[in-house]
């Protein structure tokens, strides 16, 4: 939880770096919260059927858009990739996939032009 909050902090911070832990950490608890949002659309009616997503995942998720984005951002810093290759992901299948792999990989174990490594 820690670890998510540390990303809502930092809302809009696109410079720097951020790890491993706690970019996944972020993605999973945004997951089951999008999970908890589905269920209380589908119980209190508000579940769009043809989008299959509600009217409080909807806000959830433009509430999150930004911070996800950013923390993307980060973690690729980590890579020492340029925040740019979020873009793949606009790429059907294939660029998701890449990007993915980017953003699974270990942190560069040196400082480097994008901050600190975050291991310590």
């Amino acid at each position: 939880m820690r670890w998510y909050i540390k990303v809502l902090k930092n809302y809009a911070v696109f410079r720097g770096r951020a790890g491993l832990k706690e970019y996944w950490c972020f993605v999973l608890f945004t997951i089951l919260i999008n999970l908890v949002l589905a269920m209380v659309d589908s119980k209190t009616g508000n579940l769009g059927a043809e989008a299959r997503m509600g009217l409080f995942g909807s806000i959830y998720n433009v509430a999150v858009l930004i911070p996800t984005i950013a923390a993307s951002v980060r973690r690729l810093h980590d890579t020492n990739r340029t925040g740019w290759w979020t873009l793949l992901s606009l790429i059907p299948i294939i660029g998701t996939v890449i990007l993915l792999v980017y953003l699974v990989q270990d942190s560069d174990p040196v400082d480097n032009r994008y901050g600190r490594c975050p291991k310590g």
